[in-house]
């Protein structure tokens, strides 16, 4: 749970950030670039969401904190650039590290004690929704409680 918690820190961070970059960028480029980083804020807020449900799906509290905010108090595109490289590739290894927690991998599966894992508080559908899944030949996705003859 640590590293679905210090993923949903590290893009909120990264939706502030964005933002905050988007209202110091001036010039003749300003509007493309200004378009930019706030498709990047929102995306940062979209993969928030993602890591905060996914949290809650595995039954646990997600954190209400927000990663570090790198700030150089420079108005240059170049070092705004740089700022946002270096701190996408921090989140960049959080994607790619690998899951102590068997729910991360598991989450229907039992932890190690032998206790069972929290029951996901999402319906099927729902958590097909946050991570879809190629659909079988012959085989229906649709939820049960969500069929309509």
């Amino acid at each position: 749970m640590d590293l679905l918690n210090r993923i949903l820190e590290a893009e909120l961070a990264g939706e502030v950030r964005y933002t905050h970059y988007s209202f110091l960028v001036f010039g003749h480029s300003r509007i493309p670039i200004v378009s930019w980083l706030r498709e990047q804020a929102a995306e940062s807020l979209t993969h928030a969401q993602q890591a905060g449900e996914m949290t809650t799906l595995l039954g646990e509290y997600p954190s209400l904190a927000i990663g570090p905010l790198l700030d150089t108090h420079s108005t240059d595109i170049g070092a705004i650039m740089r700022e946002s490289l270096e701190t996408e590739g921090k989140a960049l290894a959080l994607y790619q590290a690998p899951a102590t927690d068997p729910r991360a991998l598991f989450p229907r599966g039992f932890l190690p004690e032998g206790r069972p894992a929290a029951e996901p508080r999402l319906a099927p559908c729902q958590v097909r929704a946050l991570a879809p899944v190629p659909a079988s030949p012959g085989v229906s996705t649709a939820c049960e409680h969500h069929q309509t003859e």
